[in-house]
C-alpha cells in the first residue's frame, strides 16, 4: 500500500511552473516528507496476511536551476521494497531514483526528459486519509522514461500534460540497500516496451472552488501480454467552504493489465477539517470484469501538530480477490 502524502509526480503537476521559477531565483529548491507509522491487520480471512508491519518512507525531490530556462530535477525515495511476508519492524529498506532529468521552461509550458511520473489520474494521490489511495494506486504511473509537456491554458484556469514513456528499465529502476532487482523488457508488462509507443494525456480546469480533470492513457502490452491497455479517467474535487471537502473518481481500463478483460475504478471520498483536526471517509469500489469485485471502505483522522508536522490514524476494510481484511494504522509525517 502507498501512503506517500508527497510525490514527484504530484509536485511537477501541481506546480512546474511554480518550481522552475523558484529555482531561476535561488539556484537549488527542494522539499521532502519523513512518513514513520505501523500498520496492524487486525482481522483477515487469509491467515498469512495476519502481520504488522513497522514502516519507515522518505521522500525529497529537487530542481537545480542551470539558466534562466533549464534546469535538473530528481526525486529520491527510501521505502520497503518488498511486501511484508511476516511480521517486521523498519527492514527490506531500499533507496531508488523516482524521477531524474532535465526540464525546459518555455514561458509558462514545462517540457520535462528524463525519468519521470507522467500525469494520469487524481485519486491514487488525493483521497484523504491514511488507506485512502490503497485501491486508486493501482493506476499510477511513475518511473517512466520518457518526454513530458505540461502547460497552463491561457486565462482559462486549465492544465494540459502529455507525456510518451515506457517504464524504466535503466539501472535507476534498480535500489541501493534491499535490492528490488532491476527491470528488463523480458519482464513483461503493460508499458515495459522500452520504446516510446506509451502515451497519457491529462487535462485539468478549475470552475472556483470546484477542479474537475479528464484523461486517457495508453499503454502497449509487453512480454506475455495478450493486449494493450486503454483507459480514460473522470474526476473533480469541490470545497464547500465550510471545512467540508471532497473528491470523486471513475477510471475505466480496457485490456486491463495486458489481459483480455476490463477494470473500472470509481473512487469517492470528503474529509471534514475542524480547527487542528480533520476527519475522512472514502471508499473505492473495483470491477475487474471476469476476474470479479474488490472493495475498500477507509475512515481516517488526522491531527495537525505544527505546520510541519502531523499524525494520521486511519482504519480500512478491504475485500481483495475475494479476501477480507481489516488494518488500522498510524503514522506521522514530517515536511521539509
Amino acid at each position: 500500500m502507498n501512503r506517500a502524502i508527497l510525490t514527484a509526480g504530484a509536485m511537477t503537476l501541481a506546480g512546474a511552473g511554480g518550481q522552475a521559477a523558484q529555482a531561476q531565483d535561488s539556484g537549488f529548491t527542494w522539499e521532502g516528507e519523513i512518513e514513520v507509522g505501523v500498520d496492524v491487520v487486525v482481522q483477515a480471512d487469509d491467515p498469512i496476511a495476519d502481520l504488522n508491519d513497522a514502516y519507515m518512507k522518505a521522500e525529497a525531490a529537487f530542481e537545480v536551476a542551470l539558466s534562466h530556462s533549464i534546469s535538473i530535477f530528481g526525486g529520491l525515495t527510501l521505502e520497503a521494497t518488498t511486501d511484508a511476508t511476516d511480521d517486521r519492524a523498519f527492514e527490506d529498506l531500499g533507496l531508488y531514483v523516482s524521477e531524474i532529468g532535465l526540464r525546459f521552461n518555455f514561458g509558462d509550458t514545462a517540457v520535462s526528459v528524463g525519468k519521470i511520473s507522467p500525469v494520469f489520474a487524481v485519486a491514487w494521490d488525493a483521497t484523504p486519509g491514511l488507506y485512502g489511495t490503497s485501491l486508486a494506486e493501482d493506476y499510477e504511473l511513475s518511473e517512466m522514461i520518457g518526454l513530458s509537456i505540461e502547460t497552463p491554458i491561457a486565462a482559462t484556469g486549465g492544465a494540459l500534460s502529455f507525456a510518451v514513456f515506457y517504464k524504466d528499465d535503466t539501472g535507476h529502476s534498480n535500489s541501493f540497500g534491499t535490492k528490488r532487482g532491476r527491470n528488463t523488457v523480458a519482464a513483461g508488462g503493460v508499458g515495459n516496451t522500452g520504446q516510446l509507443n506509451n502515451v497519457a494525456i491529462h487535462y485539468t480546469q478549475e470552475f472556483a472552488a470546484t477542479t474537475a480533470w479528464i484523461g486517457a492513457r495508453h499503454l502497449s502490452a509487453g512480454v506475455g501480454d495478450v493486449s494493450d491497455e486503454t483507459g480514460v479517467v473522470i474526476g473533480a474535487t469541490h470545497d464547500f467552504g465550510n471545512g467540508f471537502d471532497m473528491i470523486a473518481e471513475v477510471a475505466r481500463f480496457n485490456g486491463a493489465a495486458g489481459a483480455n478483460d476490463t477494470a473500472t475504478y470509481a473512487t469517492i471520498g470528503g474529509a471534514y477539517a475542524l480547527n487542528d483536526w480533520t476527519f475522512s471517509a472514502s471508499t473505492t469500489l473495483v470491477d475487474r470484469g471476469t476476474g470479479g469485485a474488490d472493495s475498500l471502505i477507509a475512515l481516517g483522522v488526522d491531527r495537525t501538530i505544527t505546520d510541519d508536522i502531523e499524525i494520521n490514524f486511519g482504519v480500512a476494510r478491504f475485500d481483495v480477490g475475494g479476501q477480507h481484511a481489516t488494518n488500522v494504522g498510524l503514522a506521522a509525517v514530517v515536511s521539509f
